[in-house]
């Protein structure tokens, strides 16, 4: 009788711990696809276009030293070509305020092109605000070089935010 008991009870806790309650999960929303333009050019990422940047590096400005790569930045290609700066993570992220729900990551974008067959780099910041409850993790707004390229309402769906920067 008492090996009955005890194996009800066995029972009973693991049919309770195997349950799931979705509403428990923290939804994760922080990809970015960076698209560049510019008012003659509409993709600045394909190196093969006159005019357009032949390669990139990102720096994170919040990282432990001051040089840190974040080197989980791919350029990923469309189906109809066009090119974009995949960010999933890989950048530091600190508090923005002291209630701990908003964060942000500053980077260091720089851009190279070849002239005349020299290169030119050109350094941007790109800043990514993000939003955080019990339920959602999710970007809020992008800043480059200062300037608002996209923003998301508090609790909009879940997606992969396209952000286009023209220079």
């Amino acid at each position: 009788m008492k090996n009955i008991f005890l194996y009800i009870l066995l029972l009973s806790g693991v049919v309770i711990s195997c349950g799931s309650d979705d509403d428990s999960l923290q939804r994760i929303d922080q990809i970015l696809n960076i698209y560049m333009k510019s008012e003659t050019n509409p993709d600045l990422l394909n190196a093969k276009k006159s005019g357009s940047f032949t390669s990139f590096s990102v720096n994170d400005m919040l990282g432990d030293r001051d040089n840190s790569p974040v080197t989980t930045i791919p350029l990923r290609m469309r189906q109809d070509s066009v090119f974009y700066i995949e960010y999933i993570a890989g950048a530091k992220r600190k508090k923005f305020d002291s209630a701990g729900i908003n964060y942000y990551s500053k980077m260091a974008v720089t851009l190279n092109k070849t002239v005349n067959n020299t290169t030119q780099s050109v350094t941007d910041i790109l800043e990514i605000h993000y939003r955080k409850t019990p339920e959602l993790f999710q970007v809020s707004e992008v800043l480059y070089n200062t300037k608002s390229v996209f923003s998301k309402e508090s609790g909009a769906p879940n997606s992969i935010n396209n952000v286009t920067v023209t220079k």
